[in-house]
């Protein structure tokens, strides 16, 4: 048969698309088959016989032979005189098999053939590589990264695979420079027309939980179970650890000796600050372990609307909230309630100073968002705020110096007048 590129090109296609045998006879015969659809408009009466491994095809087409002036249908009928000129024996009702040179399809037709021979594959490589990252999505995956963008890095792993890592998805004090090696959880597989989208994440919940099966034996064997997990990737978070067994502190081994289990998890998600907590079903016990550091002093909890009012010492309030209010936010979503902050010696409607006024009575010329960004530091009256600099409610808030300046100077008139 003809020495063409095409067949050249079948073996090749196997040994770099890593296709096995099976597949790709039955990608090469459809391509085939619609290639003889086109020429002679049916297939049906078409045999197509390939080895893939040594580049071979040959294609057969079985036409019934009829006397010469009832020729009807040419592709499937041949007329006597043709058909002896094959075998000088043949008779009319015969069957005839002769051979269709590839040749004989046209050279158009076989540059369209390799063409649609490679857009199949292709097309066969997208779907395995879709099944492939579908099947490990919330798994640690590594990669390398291949070029940072503005709002995405691009990675590469060894099998040439493009993993995409979003900005949204990246750690705030991750920085990639080309070549360097990324660990991510596979988060998500898109379908963008007939190619993948893989998309990574460090900043998922997912990543970390998977951390900590990676790096501490007890979680992996099953031996810790991580009950849940919140995070403000790259400042804070908040990881419920249990065991079945008595015997094994789950805080104590998933944090090693003066850290040195959850050191490298730490490194990992940019220096984030993880507190591992024992899980209890007891919420009172629950929600006094989650607002760690701070020493709760009681707790009285709403069951129906999931509230909580937590009781401080005043000296105690700023370690529950925490920087920027990231240890009761964290608390909260980790035990599943809503948490308020009361100083102890203060009573729902009554403060300790009768001159003071609740801040959102000054709800009309303070908006809504700032009151609340004062309440997650535990500052939800005019002199509780009144009292602090500005440059520590700064510090210890997301708000702008000019808008703490405009606070006061409001609760200020307030006092004056």
């Amino acid at each position: 048969m003809e020495n063409l590129a095409l067949i050249d090109s079948f073996s090749e296609f196997k040994d770099n698309k890593l296709i096995d045998r099976v597949t790709l006879m039955a990608i090469l015969e459809d391509v085939f088959r619609n290639a003889l659809k086109k020429k002679y408009g049916s297939d049906e009466n078409f045999d197509i016989i390939i080895n893939p491994d040594k580049g071979d095809m040959e294609i057969w087409r079985r036409r019934v032979i009829v006397a010469d002036e009832d020729l009807d249908f040419e592709n499937e009928e041949i007329t006597l005189t043709e058909a002896r000129k094959i075998e000088a024996d043949f008779e009319i009702g015969e069957e005839v098999s002769e051979e269709v040179k590839l040749i004989d399809l046209g050279r158009r037709a076989i540059l369209a053939l390799r063409q649609n021979l490679i857009s199949k594959i292709h097309e066969h490589d997208n779907t395995n590589l879709y099944k492939q990252f579908k099947d490990i999505i919330g798994d640690i995956y590594t990669a390398e990264v291949h070029h940072v963008r503005p709002r995405v890095v691009i990675l590469v792993d060894d099998e040439g695979n493009e993993i995409v890592l979003p900005k949204e998805k990246q750690i705030p004090s991750d920085f990639f420079r080309k070549g360097d090696n990324v660990r991510g959880i596979i988060e998500s597989v898109e379908l963008k027309g007939n190619k993948p989208q893989i998309i990574m994440s460090r900043t998922s919940e997912k990543f970390l939980e998977k951390l900590f099966e990676q790096e501490i034996p007890e979680v992996f064997d099953g031996l810790i179970t991580v009950k849940n997990v919140v995070r403000i990737p790259g400042e804070k978070a908040k990881v419920a650890v249990d065991s079945y067994d008595d015997r094994i502190d789950p805080v104590g081994a998933c944090v090693g000796m003066k850290g040195s289990r959850i050191h490298g998890i730490v490194r990992e998600l940019g220096n984030e600050n993880i507190d591992v907590i024992n899980y209890t079903n007891n919420i009172q016990l629950f929600i006094t372990r989650a607002l760690s550091p701070a020493k709760v002093s009681s707790i009285k909890i709403d069951e129906d609307n999931k509230r909580a009012e937590v009781f401080l010492k005043l000296e105690e309030v700023s370690k529950a909230i925490g920087r920027g209010g990231h240890n009761i936010k964290l608390a909260g979503q980790l035990t599943g309630y809503e948490l308020d902050v009361i100083r102890e010696g203060d009573v729902a409607g009554t403060v300790a100073d009768e001159d003071d006024v609740e801040l959102t009575e000054f709800s009309d010329e303070i908006e809504e968002w700032v009151i609340e960004e004062f309440a997650k530091i535990g500052l939800d009256t005019a002199k509780s705020i009144l009292k602090h600099d500005v440059e520590d409610l700064v510090r210890r808030t997301d708000l702008e110096e000019e808008t703490i300046l405009d606070v006061m100077k409001i609760l200020k008139e307030e006092f004056d007048s």
